[in-house]
């Protein structure tokens, strides 16, 4: 299977919920010892209520409790039966006649030869079929996970872990394709140890998905023990999900008090209902007549609507985002440079970029926000606030009444379909541009239904009609960003400064502009670290290891001082290798606080590759070498596949002088990581440093080869090359370079030295040009 397939597979594994596995990448082996565990013993917040164990267990009546949604429903008739069958109700279920969906009679699926069989024994649902160990083993169903399109079934493990099949059921009608059972990865013979196994690492609910599928869920893994006790207080999303714990509401409601704020909840979405829309009749859209708070609303739904890791357990109904989680920005894996899907994003980040949002629509204007169904259906959604009379005519959308064209989610929110079976909708809500698809490389939804013509003829209709573009789109700037192209820096200054533009895409290109620093985008750093946009901040402070030591301090310092607890604690992390002792105790005191709030969130997300390898890498910044390899190695033990662990205990051991153990560990990981171009890289230094000069050349030539290359690959592979004689050679790479990394930096000054050196002025000053 090609990479880039099993990459995004590995991703979509299980119900497109792997919203926790979005950590920094840059981050056979021993299981670390009990002194590497105990040693974190910072404390880290948690939940503000209490942890209620399983359900049905005793919620207690004090306030901040969980008192489940039958509670609610005594008042609360219409909403708690328009939430019953919901997403929401049904996100999570325990495995019965009335929850499981999938054929148990019996039915057999053959994956590669492996037949797995899923049957009904004492009332009980079971599958039997391939464990950890290659063998077929017979597996009690616990719960259901999801309802529509697809469903899938968890099974408990020792530890307290619980694991989702990947095989499930396509629960679609017949005439849909549905009613069968399919593999999540079809085209790939998925084998026992592979990291797409449905019973390793990746396919773990505790982690990749529990809390966005249950109410007030605690993850509880014990570090030390490797065993999870994970509880919730409702098995479902309910409706303290969102509205968070009811306790202090029903004491309200039973006597109501003006003293208690909200009456007695944690958060009121009441300001949404203060918005007043009024519409222009001349261009036929409504607007925001009085001012209203939305956010509230967005951000809860954010919580779980959105693509983004957990940093620290107990967020609530209303609690600030980046408090709790850091929020994808526009990344190259998850969007198309123009902000479009291309993973699955789950809506808030498609959301930020579109003119709804600015305009001040809120998720339950267009959705019902306990049936999670469309307040209108068809173009009727729309219609509240787009004049059917100008906007739903063939005149503005150029198709037939009535037909799929003429719907204005057709072109304006285009599909991707996940997980073989769940169609998508992009919810930045564009205008398409397929005039600038060629140029970015990226999807129209125009051509994404006539598939039989050219973006240049969709562009052509398009301007036809509604004349040429006239604005910049931020996708240029954002493309030039991720590929190095000549006018990056300039684009992503003025995308930057324009604030006009969305605050996410804005994000994107502070998070891009460190790889192009100047003396002037220095300072426009400098001055978005002082000031108080945070989803600004927080696209920093996610690319401060990308800026250049000396100048780091001065960015990550302010950012110290956010209120939002992931942003500062991304900074500290940022600067923790740099001495601290020199500022005054305000700021050392500031730095402490927030490097203690990054050790909690790695901490608290220990059973991940991840943040064991960021916990060892603070250990080897503090000289705590047996620690810091202890979590290495434990990294490596459940990940044998994440390569970012073999290349930071390899760096370790060469800071250590052991540079024949860096070897033999960066050898022994080149069969085992999914992308082995970095270890290809790393080895073929360590060849380098112990001058063992060919031998070097060959490992370093498979990484700048590698279909997974990098400018830096290719530039370390040629100067290479010119050090052992090879100039030619090493000027034939740099062009090659030049050619896939237009605009790189490092590889324009090569081609520029390495001309001059042979005594080729005119290529040089070319690559002189080019490069100024």
């Amino acid at each position: 299977m090609p990479t880039t397939l099993r990459i995004l597979l590995l991703v979509l594994f299980i119900c497109g919920c792997d919203k926790n596995s979005q950590r920094d990448p840059s981050q056979g082996g021993a299981k670390a010892d009990e002194s590497a565990a105990s040693e974190q013993n910072t404390t880290y917040p948690q939940a503000k209520g209490d942890q209620t164990g399983d359900i049905g267990s005793d919620k207690g009546t004090g306030p901040g409790t969980y008192i489940g949604s039958q509670q609610c429903a005594a008042c609360h008739s219409e909403q708690f039966k328009a939430w019953q069958g919901s997403h929401h109700d049904l996100a999570m279920k325990k495995a019965n006649d009335e929850t499981v969906l999938g054929n148990f009679e019996n039915a057999e699926f053959d994956y590669f030869g492996t037949v797995s069989r899923f049957y009904k024994k004492d009332g009980s649902y079971f599958v039997r079929t391939d464990g950890p160990d290659g063998e077929l083993h017979d597996y009690p169903i616990a719960y259901t996970f999801g309802v529509y399109p697809l469903q899938q079934y968890l099974v408990e493990f020792p530890g307290g872990k619980m694991q989702a099949l990947s095989i499930a059921w396509d629960s679609r009608s017949e005439s849909e394709g549905g009613q069968r059972w399919y593999h999540l990865n079809p085209d790939e013979h998925i084998k026992h140890g592979d990291e797409l196994h449905w019973t390793g690492l990746n396919f773990n609910w505790n982690f990749m998905c529990a809390d966005c599928h249950s109410t007030n869920l605690q993850k509880n893994y014990d570090l030390a023990a490797q065993t999870y006790s994970t509880s919730w207080s409702e098995i479902n999303v309910a409706c303290e999900a969102c509205h968070g714990p009811g306790a202090s509401h029903v004491e309200w409601a039973q006597n109501p008090k003006p003293d208690i704020a909200d009456k007695g909840l944690a958060v009121s979405f009441s300001g949404r209902k203060q918005a007043v829309w009024a519409m222009d009749t001349e261009t036929g859209i409504a607007h925001l007549q009085h001012p209203a708070d939305t956010q509230t609303e967005i951000e809860t739904c954010a919580q779980c609507h959105s693509r983004r890791s957990t940093s620290f357990p107990g967020a609530r109904a209303g609690d600030d985002l980046l408090d709790h989680f850091n929020p994808a920005l526009l990344s190259e894996r998850l969007y198309h440079a123009d902000g479009q899907i291309n993973d699955e994003v789950y809506v808030y980040g498609s959301f930020l970029q579109s003119k709804m949002y600015a305009a001040g629509v809120t998720c339950s204007n267009c959705h019902d926000p306990h049936s999670l169904q469309l307040r209108v259906e068809g173009n009727g959604v729309c219609a509240q606030c787009h004049l059917p009379a100008k906007f739903d005519t063939p005149e503005h959308h150029f198709h037939p009444a009535n037909s799929a064209g003429a719907q204005c989610v057709s072109c304006h929110m285009p599909t991707k379909t996940y997980m073989q079976v769940d169609t998508r909708r992009d919810h930045s809500l564009r205008i398409p541009r397929p005039d600038l698809s060629d140029k970015l490389e990226t999807p129209n939804a125009c051509t994404g239904c006539h598939t039989d013509k050219a973006n240049t003829w969709a562009a052509e209709v398009l301007e036809k009609k509604f004349g040429k573009p006239t604005e910049a789109h931020y996708g240029e700037a954002i493309y030039a960003g991720r590929h190095g192209l000549a006018d990056a820096e300039s684009r992503l200054v003025a995308l930057i400064a324009d604030e006009s533009q969305p605050t996410i895409a804005r994000a994107t290109a502070v998070s891009l502009l460190p790889h192009y620093l100047s003396r002037n985008s220095a300072q426009l750093l400098q001055a978005i670290a002082q000031g108080d946009d945070a989803l600004l901040n927080l696209g920093l402070a996610k690319s401060l290891d990308s800026v250049p030591q000396q100048i780091r301090p001065a960015l990550a310092i302010p950012l110290l001082y956010e209120d939002e607890r992931v942003t500062s604690a991304l900074a500290a992390n940022s600067i923790a290798a740099l001495p601290m002792d020199s500022y005054p105790a305000a700021v050392q005191h500031q730095f402490t606080e927030a490097l203690n709030h990054y050790l909690a969130s790695e901490t608290f997300n220990a059973d991940r590759p991840e943040s064991l390898t960021n916990l060892a890498a603070l250990h080897a910044q503090r000289g705590n070498q047996k620690q810091a390899e202890a979590f290495y190695r434990r990294a490596l033990a459940i990940a044998p596949h994440y390569s970012p662990a073999y290349i930071n205990l390899a760096d370790m051991y060469r800071s250590g002088r052991r540079e024949q153990d860096a070897e033999a560990l960066l050898r022994s990981g080149l069969d085992k990581v999914l992308v082995n171009s970095p270890l290809q890289h790393s080895l073929g230094l360590s060849l380098v440093r112990q001058k063992r000069m060919q031998e070097a050349l060959e490992f370093l030539r498979q990484a700048a080869e590698n279909p997974n290359t990098t400018a830096r690959y290719i530039y370390v592979y040629a100067i290479a090359l010119n050090t052992a004689g090879k100039s030619a050679d090493a000027l034939r790479e740099l062009e090659r370079g030049q050619q896939l990394f237009p605009g790189n930096r490092e590889i324009l000054s090569a081609l520029v030295s390495i001309n001059r050196e042979a005594g080729n002025e005119q290529a040089a000053d070319k690559y002189e040009e080019m490069l100024r």
